[in-house]
């Protein structure tokens, strides 16, 4: 079966037409037959070649006219069925009309033997396409699927896998108790309770998710449902990206794995997302990055006057720039290329451009690199943070957000030390009696698809088949995705009054190896603990890095969080310091951002001011340092 198969679809089309051609005259020929003998109940008629000759010819004629022979095979369509079925009856006219003087043929011969014709034709396309259709199911594997979910997007998704050649459903699956036990196009639709028995009995290697409108979490229990039972899992996009109606293959994706990991969506409040950046010029710092990019797709989302981009990468400002101006090009904006350590550009700008709102989100924000270049983290992030908060006070600015981090409560690392100084400094001037720009901070834990973030390298590990590297098994998270933090930040910035911290509400914490085996599990593999030689993709404990906490916190002291108006802001009141005690640590970092002899006595400094910071042991070893640190401008 196989040979023949792959030696006919290796044929060129015009031979494949001659056989299709020729099977068709062949028919023609015994219907026609047939249908004298039957009607004459004999065998012994004489059917003169001359009025064969003139019925094939017509046939042929009119199938061809019809589109039959030009059509490729695998596209046999409805359409096309209409229009052979017009060729057909125009057919039967023209035999009825010639019938008397050239023909010959009993009147009641031309109906039945276009309609056998017809009944030919339409069970001879759908067998070939049939054929067409699994012949790479007959000479190469295919994964079965499962499809979950049999509504709008269900079949869709359906009806584009039925041409795919190397993928086969097997089934759908159903919590609706009006749809278990029902049929789909011939294929039967299951309950999830018989997924157990479904999978292993059909050799299911996928299972597609087609359920893009319901809530995260009801798909977190499907996923939950489906991480025992070794498939690999993929779903559709969310209903808001089909607006189109239509699904193809490229359509479907990878888990979200907002899916594992997180709650429900809470619902922006409207005047607090407007509040700040309605008619009003907006500047983004650190514009290129992930927190200040998705900033900035938010903000030209809400209608601002103007939208400046302050960003130290050529390319990572360029970047952002062609993109929000190909997303909104009714929208001024201004790149322009800096660092917020050079306070007197960051003054000419936010007076040139009359500044209502600053998002501050530059920061260098990776521990172990921050950690062995300490100076160059703390002038940006420290110094930095204080040159551009004094910028927005000094031309009139009337709102300063700063992005902050979990990592500055109680940190272990310089990095998270450096983001808690920069929360004391916009807390000192928020403190100073005849400040008019209004302080606040938003502080939050680690964003999926950052920069910084694991699951994009997990995937990429678990893709190759290599191990996947965890720090250590305890280590604890908390998650966030990028467009809710900047929408939360957005609205956590109109509600401050001054020096406040808010926190984002992440949810449960979330271990990271919990989070590495889910991501194994719903790529149809299994993990291999350490020390086993069962399981597919091995996990790989490499220790804490340094300066790397096991777990991270939002608040300082748990009593001092308040809610908010929304759900998931909480405002703290915390530890703070004097203006002056701040200016004196920030002089400290800029008069020896290139001494490594005075790092010693800066690092005891953050110990005093930063609750809980301790250094870390790669301080012992000065040779691994690097002094080097941009001076002020």
């Amino acid at each position: 079966m196989r040979r023949p198969l792959k030696s006919l679809s290796r044929l060129p089309r015009w031979q494949k037409q001659l056989i299709i051609m020729t099977s068709d005259l062949v028919v023609m020929v015994f219907i026609l037959h047939f249908l004298m003998a039957a009607r004459l109940l004999s065998l012994d008629y004489h059917l003169p070649f001359q009025s064969q000759l003139i019925i094939y010819s017509l046939s042929f004629v009119f199938l061809t006219l019809s589109g039959l022979y030009q059509e490729i095979l695998r596209s046999f369509n409805e359409h096309l069925f209409k229009s052979v079925l017009l060729g057909l009856f125009l057919l039967s006219l023209v035999m009825f009309s010639i019938n008397s003087m050239l023909l010959n043929i009993p009147r009641s011969v031309p109906l039945p033997y276009v309609f056998l014709l017809f009944i030919w034709i339409g069970f001879s396309r759908i067998m070939a396409r049939f054929m067409l259709r699994h012949r790479q199911i007959i000479l190469t594997p295919t994964k079965n699927i499962l499809i979950y979910g049999a509504g709008a997007a269900g079949t869709a998704l359906f009806n584009s896998l039925k041409n795919h050649p190397y993928k086969r459903v097997v089934g759908f699956v159903e919590d609706d108790p009006l749809l278990m036990g029902g049929r789909i196009a011939g294929v039967k639709v299951y309950s999830s309770g018989e997924l157990p028995r479904v999978i292993p009995k059909h050799q299911v290697e996928k299972v597609l998710l087609a359920l893009p409108s319901i809530t995260r979490s009801q798909r977190r229990e499907i996923i939950e449902k489906l991480e025992p039972l070794m498939v690999k899992v993929q779903s559709v996009p969310p209903i808001e990206e089909l607006v189109n109606g239509h699904l193809k293959i490229s359509d479907v994706q990878e888990v979200d794995i907002m899916d594992l990991l997180g709650r429900d969506p809470v619902p922006p409040i409207p005047h607090f997302l407007k509040a700040n950046i309605e008619q009003k010029v907006v500047m983004v710092t650190g514009a290129g990055g992930s927190i200040g990019s998705e900033l900035c797709r938010q903000i030209i989302k809400l209608n601002p006057k103007l939208l400046i981009l302050l960003e130290l990468s050529e390319y990572a400002l360029y970047a952002i720039e062609q993109e929000l101006k190909a997303a909104a090009p009714d929208l001024g904006i201004i790149p322009s290329l800096g660092s917020v350590l050079h306070q007197a550009k960051l003054e000419q700008l936010m007076r040139n451009y009359q500044v209502n709102t600053v998002y501050h989100a530059a920061a260098y924000k990776h521990v172990p690199l921050v950690e062995v270049n300490p100076f160059v983290g703390l002038m940006n992030n420290s110094v930095g943070t204080y040159r551009c908060a004094k910028a927005a006070q000094h031309s009139g600015v009337d709102t300063f957000v700063l992005i902050s981090t979990d990592k500055a409560v109680r940190p272990t690392n310089v990095m998270g030390a450096s983001k808690r100084i920069a929360e004391l400094a916009c807390q000192a001037l928020a403190a100073q009696p005849d400040c008019k720009t209004q302080f606040s901070l938003v502080r939050f834990g680690n964003v999926l698809g950052s920069s910084g973030s694991v699951v994009p390298l997990f995937r990429k590990q678990i893709a190759e088949g290599q191990p996947i590297t965890v720090t250590h098994p305890d280590v604890t998270r908390y998650f966030m995705t990028i467009p809710e933090a900047a929408q939360l930040v957005i609205q956590a910035g109109a509600m401050g009054k001054g020096g406040d911290v808010f926190l984002l509400d992440m949810g449960e914490p979330v271990k990271i190896v919990d989070l590495a085996k889910r991501m194994i599990f719903l790529s149809g593999l299994t993990p291999r603990e350490p020390g086993s030689e069962h399981g597919d993709i091995e996990i790989v404990f490499s220790g804490l890095r340094s300066g790397e906490k096991l777990y991270e916190e939002l608040l300082l002291d748990d009593a001092n969080g308040e809610r908010t108006e929304h759900s998931l802001i909480v405002r703290a009141v915390e530890k703070q310091y004097s203006l002056e005690e701040v200016e004196t640590l920030l002089q400290l970092i800029t008069t020896n951002a290139s001494d490594l002899h005075g790092l010693d006595e800066i690092l005891t400094q953050l110990e005093h001011y930063v609750d809980g910071y301790h250094r870390s042991q790669v301080f012992s070893q000065p040779e691994q340092l690097i002094a080097n640190c941009p001076q002020s401008a």
